[in-house]
Formats: structure tokens, C-alpha cells, sequence
């Protein structure tokens, strides 16, 4: 039997959080090393590492979850703007190998940026629009 991932310790209460929201299927806490004030993840209580794991009713409830979690957020910060993202697998990103949603409540002071800023090395938005190669991604994975 594998060993419980980190979430699946906290889901269960063997480890601390300090949680937001619960539903049946999901379990939401303030991250402790958060990149914004209010940063939340929203897991599953089912312990696996990509979203394509999750059967399509803990997918919705997942992002039940998230819907739940941002209207609290919005409440606290008076935002209703937010940072949603997934790192889905390690080249992802993804630190702990059970699905998770980041939530940040974002406001105008924060410092955060935009999705061009988290990867710099990338050629800058604007400029002439590859279409040919557009087409051809989208076609193949339509499977036309």
C-alpha cells in the first residue's frame, strides 16, 4: 500500500490546516507558504495526481469546491478577481503528487503577474500570428 500523500494527511487530520471549506468529495485550506494572501488549495478526497484521474463526479465536485472557496475569498477580500491554476504532474510543477487547485484572491496592490510573466523565455505576446501551425495543432488533436 503506498504511503498517504501530503494532502491525503491533511484531508484526514493527521497533519494541521487551517481549513476554508469542506464538501463530501473536496477539502479546501490556506496554503502555508502563500504567494498572495487567501492563497487556497482545493483538493479531492480522493488521493491521485492528475485531474484525468479523478472520476467526472470528484471533478465537480472539485470545482464545486473551488466555486465555493472564491465566493468566500471574495467576500473577505472584497475581490472578485482570482489566480486559478493546476499544476497537473511533476513537469507541471506539481510539488505533492495529489491533485490540487491553487486559489488566489487578487487585488490591485498585489504584485502578481500575468501568465506571459511566468515564463519569461517565451517570445512576447503580439506580433505576427502562426495560424499554419495553429491549424495543424488543432486539427490533429480534434483528429480530423
Amino acid at each position: 500500500m503506498a504511503e498517504p500523500t501530503l494532502f491525503e494527511s491533511i484531508v484526514a487530520g493527521r497533519i494541521p490546516s487551517h481549513k476554508v471549506a469542506e464538501g463530501e468529495k473536496w477539502y479546501a485550506f490556506l496554503d502555508i507558504f502563500p504567494r498572495t494572501p487567501g492563497h487556497t488549495l482545493v483538493v479531492p478526497k480522493t488521493g491521485v495526481q492528475r485531474l484525468g484521474d479523478l472520476s467526472k463526479e470528484e471533478r465537480d465536485a472539485l470545482f464545486e469546491g473551488v466555486d465555493e472557496v472564491q465566493r468566500r475569498l471574495s467576500t473577505y477580500f472584497e475581490t472578485t478577481d482570482f489566480t486559478v491554476c493546476i499544476h497537473d504532474g511533476p513537469l507541471a510543477g506539481q510539488e505533492v503528487p495529489h491533485v490540487h487547485v491553487h486559489v488566489l484572491p487578487r487585488i490591485l496592490s498585489d504584485g502578481g503577474k500575468t501568465l506571459q510573466a511566468m515564463w519569461p523565455q517565451a517570445p512576447p505576446m503580439g506580433g505576427e500570428i502562426n495560424h499554419t501551425e495553429l491549424k495543424h495543432i488543432a486539427t490533429s488533436l480534434r483528429g480530423d
